[in-house]
């Protein structure tokens, strides 16, 4: 997606979900940072704030958090996940979308070498 993203994940026995989600959510906002300060610094302007703990902002404050703990809710949560981008328009078929799970689903092929399926 443009503006957003989805994923889905489990938790590993003795980590935290805030934990998880914040140091995710800072080691892209870094990385983001550094390829926006070497390849296009006027766009990172875009995202100055100049707050008292952070000089750039990448993600919205408080992101939705949902957790999944049926069959069927995940199901659900993931063919909503694997049509966004052909609700927006961006493709015509969920296998389509470079940056979904669905092709994986639908081919067995994982281009990123991080998806697993649900079931395992």
């Amino acid at each position: 997606m443009s503006n957003h993203i989805h994923i889905i994940w489990q938790i590993q026995h003795g980590y935290e979900r805030d934990a998880i989600q914040r140091n995710f959510l800072k080691f892209v906002s870094q990385t983001i940072q550094r390829e926006l300060e070497k390849k296009h610094p006027k766009v990172l302007e875009r995202f100055y704030v100049g707050a008292a703990d952070r000089k750039f902002q990448f993600w919205k404050r408080n992101p939705l958090s949902i957790d999944l703990w049926t069959k069927e809710v995940f199901i659900q949560k993931m063919e909503y996940i694997h049509y966004n981008p052909v609700a927006a328009g961006l493709c015509n078929c969920v296998e389509e979308y470079k940056y979904s799970s669905a092709k994986f689903y639908e081919t067995g092929e994982d281009e990123f070498g991080i998806t697993k399926h649900w079931m395992a």
